[in-house]
């Protein structure tokens, strides 16, 4: 049986015009004509024996072949570029810091650091999970190099976004412990301690709407917090990424809930141009969050 080689090349193409959702923006990107780039994706679903595309109104949508073949691309790529990343960064040495959202400690947190100590054996890595405020205060005062957070100070330099995600009501996912929110009680709310964005954004939108509420949990940690909206202590607000299965979504039109705004997922950098490690972490990172996060949420990186 001969065995298919697919090209990096193709491949990469491919990844990069469905991120950028047009793959004339993704021969752009690369450097090539429009028609060239045509070329590498007739070739790619010659070589997969399947139509990767279908018709989806003007553009075109990923068939179920599509799906599979854009999972193991990104795939192969990341290895592809740690084996890459590691012969060429082999003699560096130093530390890096990142600070990251608890939101994110379990998901994208594992993978990053696994993929970059295997392709930095020799770098020392310092990581730290923390809120929000405390990640964006120490890039800004220079004490971490990197911080994965939730883009609450645009005003900053050397900010990436990344992704934007919306903003949930969330209740005990166990019915015998779920909340009746439709009751003229007061809303109980669980939330983190100020300062906090949810927390706010939660508290304006009810006001806002004219629904009285009562602080009924507050707590220092994300983990807290789970434990109290699962208990049905409260309800409160966070977005999709990272929702434990002891707590589920909220539906508007079952509860009178508000609508809430998204919430954008930034990289901020210390520096305007950061040295190879923390350039080479940041890569990793975006990497990890376009894996990690629905293709909805993901944003065309802009510098703000």
């Amino acid at each position: 049986m001969q065995r298919t080689n697919f090209d990096m090349d193709v491949l990469r193409a491919f990844t990069t015009g469905v991120d950028l959702g047009s793959f004339a923006r993704a021969a752009e990107r690369l450097g090539r004509s429009t028609s060239a780039v045509s070329a590498q994706l007739r070739k790619l679903e010659d070589q997969a024996g399947l139509p990767l595309f279908r018709k989806s109104g003007r553009g075109l949508a990923l068939t179920e072949a599509g799906e599979t073949m854009l999972s193991y691309a990104r795939r192969l790529l990341e290895l592809n570029d740690e084996a890459a990343g590691a012969l060429h960064h082999i003699e560096l040495e130093g530390w890096v810091r990142l600070g990251m959202q608890e939101d994110f400690g379990e998901t994208i947190l594992p993978a990053v650091l696994g993929r970059f100590r295997r392709a930095n054996p020799k770098v020392r890595i310092e990581a730290r999970i923390a809120r929000n405020a405390e990640l964006i205060d120490s890039v800004a005062t220079g004490k971490i190099d990197l911080a994965l957070a939730w883009e609450t100070r645009p005003d900053l330099p050397n900010m990436q976004r990344l992704a934007e995600l919306p903003m949930i009501w969330v209740g005990s996912a166990d019915a015998t412990n779920s909340l009746d929110v439709r009751t003229d009680e007061p809303l109980a709310l669980a939330a983190l301690e100020a300062p906090c964005v949810l927390r706010a954004t939660a508290t304006g939108a009810l006001d806002k709407a004219g629904i009285p509420w009562r602080m009924a949990f507050t707590s220092p940690s994300l983990a807290g917090f789970w434990a109290a909206v699962a208990a049905g202590l409260g309800v409160g607000v966070r977005t999709p990424a990272g929702l434990p299965a002891s707590v589920r979504p909220l539906s508007l039109e079952n509860t009178s809930l508000p609508a809430l705004p998204p919430l954008r997922l930034a990289l901020y950098r210390a520096e305007t141009e950061p040295d190879p490690l923390a350039a080479r972490l940041a890569e990793m990172i975006d990497d990890a969050v376009r894996a990690n996060l629905p293709d909805y949420a993901i944003v065309q990186a802009e510098a703000a």
